[in-house]
């Protein structure tokens, strides 16, 4: 059965759907890893009973986030004791090792066991 485009909307008002079409430019998902990323994308959205969905569709381009550690002075502090290197180079060694106090110690002493 075919259905016609003056049945829908009908049907939609009997439902009490409203649907709009949004003019997007482009979609962006944040996840907690990743960014999804959505250009020129056919967007509806619909409202019923205060509700409003949104249907997205296009292709999504993925973004991987580059995650920040903080870092606690004492950390670096403790690290620069542990290590005899300068503040930068300690920051940069947390950061990459996510904040891992000994993998960034064993990265700035190359594996050597410091007693």
């Amino acid at each position: 059965m075919k259905v016609k485009p003056n049945q829908f909307k009908n049907l939609e008002r009997m439902l009490g759907i409203k649907t709009e079409q949004i003019d997007a430019i482009k979609v962006i998902i944040e996840l907690q890893d990743k960014t999804l990323v959505i250009e020129n994308p056919s967007v509806l959205k619909m409202t019923q009973q205060g509700q409003e969905i949104y249907t997205v569709i296009g292709s999504a381009k993925e973004q991987v986030k580059e995650q920040k550690v903080e870092i606690s002075d004492e950390d670096v502090k403790f690290v620069m004791e542990q290590t005899g290197k300068s503040e930068n180079e300690v920051r940069e060694a947390l950061q990459k090792t996510n904040g891992d106090i000994a993998q960034a110690i064993l990265l700035l002493t190359g594996g050597e066991n410091k007693g």
